[in-house]
C-alpha cells in the first residue's frame, strides 16, 4: 500500500497555490450560476484565486441554507441531480453522489492503513443522515469490504464482528468500547479489529488508550453532513490535516473576517466538489490553524481540532446578545483590536462587561447602547491579553 492516497497530498506550496488559482474561480463561477446564490452576484469569480481572495465573499450559515431550501429544492445549490438525498436536524437536506470517494473519506481511511482485504463494520447511522453512506463511500474507495451495521443492537454487532472477522470499526468514539465489552461478556474473539475510524463525538485520551491497549489504532476525523470530510488525523498525530476536497478558513465568530494562524475562530469551509459548490459555509465550530506542515509528509493546512461552538448568543436582561453585534461594535471603532463580552450575575441582575484590547481613551457608552440596546461597563486590556479561545461572548452565570 502506498503511503499517500494520491499526489494531491504532497504538493508543494507553489503547486497547491497554482492549482487553487485555476480551480477556485471555476467553483465560484459554477456557484454563481445557481438559482440559490444571489448572495454571490456582483463578484468577479475570475479574480478570486486564493483563500485570501475568498474573504470578500459573504458567509453562508445553516439558517440561510434552511431558508433557501424552503424556497427551492436543495436550496437551488446543486449543479447535478443527486443519486441520494439525506435529512439532518433543522431540517436540512443534503445531496449525495456515488462517485468514487465523493464525500472525501477515502483519504482518511487510507491514512489509517485501511485497504483491500479489510472488512469495515460501519456503525454510523444509515437512517435519514448521510454519515453511514459517507463512510461506506470512503471504504469502497480504498477497496475495503463494508458490513453496513448502523447503530444499536450491540449483541448482534459483537456477534457479526466475530463471525465476519471484522478488521476495522467505523463509528462514534465510544460505541466500539460497548461492542468490545459485549463481546468479552459473550466470550467472542474480536482480536482481528486493528483500527477504528471515529467521528461524531469526543475522543477522550483515556478512551484512545483503552483501544491502544487492545491493539487497536484509533484515529478521528472532522466532518459534517453538509460538507462531508473536512480534516483528519494521520500517523503523525500532530493536529488534523485538511482534506483536499475542501478549503478551510478560520474567521472571527459573527463575521467573515479571517483571524491570524493560531488564533481560535469559527471554521468556514468552501467545497471543491463541482456537484455541490458550497462557498464559505460556516460550520458553527471553533478551531485554529496549526502553523507548518505535518511530519507525516502531507502538506495541506492543519487545524487543531474542535474547540467548541461559535454560536455564542446569550440573553442579557431578556435581550439577545449575539456575536454579530460584537463584530458590529468593533467595526465602528478601528482602535479596538479585540472585544470579549462577559456576562455575569450580581445576585439581583445580569451584568455585562466589554473587555477591549485598545489603547484608546474614548468613551464607548453611546456606541454600546446603539449596538447592544443595553448598558455595559468597559474594561480596557493590554493588546494580546484576552484569551485565545474563540469566545467573543462568555456567559459566566451559573444556571
Amino acid at each position: 500500500m502506498s503511503k499517500f492516497f494520491d499526489a494531491l497530498e504532497t504538493r508543494s506550496a507553489d503547486q497547491r497555490a497554482d492549482d487553487l488559482a485555476k480551480l477556485l474561480p471555476l467553483q465560484i463561477g459554477a456557484a454563481q450560476a445557481l438559482s440559490g446564490n444571489a448572495r454571490l452576484d456582483g463578484f468577479d469569480a475570475s479574480m478570486i484565486q486564493s483563500k485570501e481572495g475568498l474573504a470578500q465573499l459573504p458567509v453562508l450559515r445553516k439558517s440561510d441554507l434552511m431558508g433557501m431550501q424552503e424556497r427551492d429544492y436543495l436550496g437551488g445549490l446543486v449543479t447535478a441531480t443527486p443519486q441520494q438525498v439525506f435529512q439532518s436536524p433543522g431540517p436540512i437536506y443534503e445531496p449525495g453522489y456515488k462517485d468514487r470517494d465523493w464525500w472525501g473519506f477515502g483519504r482518511f481511511l487510507h491514512a489509517l492503513g485501511i485497504g483491500a482485504g479489510d472488512i469495515v463494520q460501519n456503525c454510523f447511522a444509515y437512517h435519514f443522515t448521510p454519515a453511514g453512506m459517507m463512510f461506506e463511500n470512503g471504504a469502497e474507495a480504498v477497496g475495503a469490504s463494508v458490513f453496513p451495521a448502523g447503530t444499536g443492537q450491540t449483541e448482534l454487532q459483537a456477534r457479526a464482528a466475530a463471525d465476519l472477522g471484522v478488521t476495522v470499526y467505523a463509528g462514534t468514539p465510544d460505541y466500539l468500547k460497548v461492542i468490545l465489552e459485549a463481546a468479552d461478556a459473550a466470550s467472542l474473539d474480536l482480536s482481528k479489529i486493528k483500527a477504528a475510524a471515529v467521528s461524531g463525538g469526543p475522543l477522550f485520551p483515556q478512551l484512545r488508550d483503552y483501544y491502544t491497549d487492545r491493539g487497536i489504532t484509533c484515529r478521528q476525523c472532522y466532518a459534517t453532513a453538509d460538507l462531508g470530510h473536512i480534516a483528519y488525523e494521520s500517523e503523525a498525530m500532530d493536529g488534523m490535516i485538511v482534506d483536499e476536497k475542501v478549503l478551510v478558513e478560520i474567521v472571527r465568530p459573527g463575521t467573515g473576517d479571517p483571524v491570524p494562524d493560531g488564533e481560535v475562530g469559527e471554521v468556514v469551509v468552501t467545497t471543491l466538489k463541482p456537484e455541490y459548490p458550497l462557498i464559505r459555509f460556516a460550520t458553527g465550530d471553533l478551531s485554529a490553524v496549526l502553523p507548518g506542515q505535518s511530519p507525516c509528509g502531507r502538506t495541506n493546512t492543519r487545524v487543531v481540532g474542535w474547540r467548541g461552538r461559535a454560536d455564542q448568543a446569550t440573553k442579557v436582561k431578556g435581550m439577545f446578545v449575539r456575536p454579530e453585534q460584537v463584530a458590529d461594535f468593533v467595526g465602528r471603532h478601528h482602535d479596538i483590536q479585540k472585544c470579549r463580552v462577559e456576562v455575569s450575575h450580581d445576585g439581583s441582575t445580569d451584568v455585562m462587561v466589554l473587555k477591549l484590547e485598545t489603547t484608546s481613551d474614548q468613551d464607548f457608552t453611546d456606541s454600546i447602547r446603539d449596538v447592544f440596546k443595553l448598558r455595559a461597563s468597559v474594561e480596557k486590556c493590554d493588546i494580546g491579553s484576552l484569551p485565545n479561545d474563540g469566545l467573543v461572548i462568555a456567559d459566566l452565570r451559573e444556571i
